[in-house]
């Protein structure tokens, strides 16, 4: 006989989890104390609140494709990770939530920590792929293999299982379940017919581009997407997670797509007569508002859409060929389909097109090097990021934080290995990029690790450098220190003339900031520099990055838009107030009337 807590643990240790971290409380103590039974052990570790939990085993899977779990108490505690369940649904990436509920004899009664009026599965049911109450302890063993199943199938995402705290200590005379007969075996192929006829517009676009979106990443498709693209000489362009599936510094590499999104990338995925778009959803950001040439124009291009969700087949764009697949067995069967006679053919015309890529990516970097080569203090983004990179190995990881540290990264720093850029690419969080560092470590321990984040951003989930420190987990983070949520400030001033609180000034209106270097020695951090100009950033990079400590580097980055962050690529829909000058609401008029996705 075992417990439900101890048939838990037994499963995941079963199904290859190598820890579970998050935050005791009365709602899960039962489901804890079976972590350190003899025969059911598993490592536990524990964050400093709620959310950074669900971020780690987010971040986990992103690194290794493996799914980890998370776990917390009943009520403040469970509600605390509903933007890491948010955050791992819009990535479609997969993690395993257990939080434990009110007793089932105790339920709208009135006890401390519970919601009368519904129970909290039904919170979660809108932010993960599977929602499950557990009500009996003989049931445990089916969900979690029902969990497992939907976490590594179709369309990745998180699951949540409730379990009440008289379950979490009833007995049941159960086995685990082998996972192997519980999963499909192989992986969902592209139709005959569709991969034929892709292939041969393909073969015949005159200006063909491929996007690649987060699900190329996580398929692990970048060897055949690399091959595609050169067997046929086709530009490739990215959007926030797709950045890594094909190397920054390959010649078909044409930068990101979007807004904020790259003069090559953009220019060419807008005029491509040809789109063969690798699970990616078209989201705003990565289209642009979906302005007609902004980013894309679909019609009069023609899209070829590759998505494992036939939900997402034709939901922005009208797909000419729509492809429900993996990624990755797509590439292989266009590859297979496309013979070397027409692919040569294709790539003889392609010569003039390829020219144009070269010498937009040329024009590109000449934009960025005002902002790149900054010699001025306090620094630009940019400039912080160059010289990371030249010390960071190719394949170093980094995670990156909302705002303007994440579309610098994305628009700047070149990734040259899929999985070591670790974003929120759609529900883009504060406080992701700090357990999310600190989550991507504890799976490669062995590769640099460095959080991107802004001061902002660092203050909603800095209490984990305690983590670093009690775990000797050796993160780097890099605060870019603006003083401020400039990029909300930014985006007020532009189009309203004036901002309301996204600068940290005092009352008296002198600028406010949090020492971070000082204040992270105050968690035990014995590595820690405060960087105001580039002279010496590179060698106190190269210092943190080698110290095999956790540190802290805090950069001081200039308040002045016109080059403290991302160049302004591409175009994003947001209504203006009435006050507006009448050539900006005449100009947003005229965008608004060009967007496709209606």
């Amino acid at each position: 006989m075992q417990t439900a807590g101890q048939i838990i643990s037994s499963a995941l240790k079963a199904y290859g989890v190598p820890y579970v971290t998050g935050l005791p409380g009365h709602g899960n103590w039962s489901l804890l104390d079976a972590f350190l039974d003899d025969n059911c052990r598993l490592p536990f570790v524990q964050v400093f609140h709620e959310q950074s939990a669900v971020h780690i085993a987010d971040a986990h899977y992103r690194v290794t494709g493996q799914p980890i779990a998370a776990t917390t108490s009943i009520g403040p505690g469970a509600a605390n990770t509903v933007i890491g369940l948010a955050t791992a649904q819009a990535d479609s990436t997969s993690l395993l939530l257990l939080t434990g509920s009110v007793a089932t004899h105790m339920r709208s009664h009135g006890v401390m920590q519970g919601l009368d009026r519904f129970p909290f599965h039904s919170v979660t049911a809108p932010i993960t792929k599977r929602s499950f109450e557990m009500v009996k302890a003989i049931e445990a063993p089916f969900l979690m293999h029902r969990a497992f199943n939907a976490m590594l199938s179709g369309r990745r995402g998180p699951v949540h299982i409730e379990i009440p705290l008289d379950v979490q200590v009833e007995q049941a005379d159960v086995s685990v379940a082998d996972l192997k007969p519980r999963l499909p075996r192989g992986v969902q192929r592209a139709d005959e017919d569709a991969i034929e006829t892709a292939c041969q517009m393909l073969v015949e676009a005159e200006r063909p581009c491929i996007v690649a979106g987060g699900g190329a990443v996580m398929s692990d498709a970048s060897l055949e997407l690399a091959s595609l693209a050169e067997k046929l000489g086709i530009p490739v362009v990215y959007t926030w997670n797709g950045k890594g599936a094909l190397s920054d510094d390959h010649t078909l590499n044409a930068g990101t797509a979007g807004w904020p999104g790259s003069l090559p990338g953009n220019k060419l995925a807008a005029s491509a007569d040809v789109v063969l778009s690798l699970g990616c959803k078209f989201t705003d950001w990565s289209s642009s508002s979906w302005r007609k040439g902004a980013t894309f124009s679909l019609p009069p291009g023609r899209l070829i859409q590759v998505d494992i969700d036939p939900t997402e087949i034709g939901k922005n764009y009208p797909a000419e060929v729509g492809v429900v697949a993996d990624v990755k067995s797509a590439l292989a069967d266009l590859l297979a389909a496309t013979s070397q006679t027409d692919a040569d053919r294709a790539l003889r015309r392609r010569a003039g097109y390829l020219d144009e890529l070269a010498s937009l990516k040329s024009l590109w970097e000449q934009d960025l090097s005002r902002r790149r080569d900054y010699q001025g203090s306090p620094m630009t983004m940019l400039r912080v990021l160059s010289e990371l990179r030249r010390v960071l190995p190719r394949n170093g990881i980094v995670t990156v934080g909302s705002g303007h540290p994440q579309s610098s990264t994305k628009q700047a720093f070149p990734i040259y290995e899929p999985r070591t850029h670790i974003t929120s690419g759609s529900f883009s969080p504060m406080g992701f990029a700090v357990p999310a560092a600190i989550g991507a470590k504890m799976a490669k321990p062995d590769t640099p690790v460095v959080c991107i984040v802004g001061d902002g951003d660092f203050m909603m989930t800095m209490q984990e450098l305690a983590m670093c420190v009690v775990y000797d987990i050796p993160v780097v983070f890099v605060v870019l220190n603006n003083k401020g949520f400039i990029s909300i400030r930014d985006g007020q001033v532009n189009l309203m003339n004036r901002q309301v609180g996204s600068e940290f000034n005092r009352v008296t209106g002198e600028e406010y900031s949090v020492e971070f270097a000082e204040m992270a020695k105050t968690f035990g951090i014995g590595q820690t520099w405060k960087v105001a100009s580039p002279e010496n950033l590179q060698s106190v990079l190269q210092k943190a990055i080698q110290c095999g400590e956790p540190a802290v580097v805090e950069t001081m980055i200039t308040r002045d838009n016109s080059i403290a962050a991302a160049e302004v690529v591409g175009w994003w829909d947001f209504p203006l107030l009435p006050t507006a000058s009448e050539e900006h609401l005449a100009d947003y008029a005229a965008a608004l009337s060009e967007e496709q996705h209606l």
